[in-house]
């Protein structure tokens, strides 16, 4: 009989193996994007102390009152602004893309093409 690993587990491999060749730092921290099936959540993260610098989702209320539904491309892509107006309202104009271990394709592709029009550099 063939087993095959989760969805879970395959994506959490990929996110460590990622994880494994980039790093936030104070000067370029790093994005983290996490899809759950309801929500999504952007984190800004400087790696080197552990802090989270910057972070929105879906939930927080203002967010939540400006969509219809919260796990579609465009929820993502105005999640992608919030974060980027939070970003550079903190003073971070450059950070490395953490993918979280999905596929660069569809609600993750929408959340960084609207964070890099709203102002932010990756």
């Amino acid at each position: 009989m063939v087993s095959k690993t989760s969805r879970q587990e395959v994506r959490a491999e990929k996110h460590r193996r990622i994880r494994s060749r980039l790093s936030g730092t104070a000067d370029r921290p790093r994005l983290a994007v996490f899809r759950s099936n309801d929500h999504m959540y952007a984190q800004i993260i400087d790696d080197t102390v552990g802090n989270t610098l910057v972070a929105a989702s879906t939930l927080d209320k203002d967010v939540k009152a400006e969509l219809t539904k919260t796990n579609n491309v465009e929820a993502a892509a105005y999640l992608g602004k919030v974060i980027a107006k939070k970003a550079l309202d903190k003073g971070i104009k450059e950070v490395v893309f953490d993918r979280g271990g999905y596929i660069y394709q569809g609600k993750v592709a929408a959340l960084a093409e609207a964070a890099r029009e709203a102002g932010l550099e990756f």
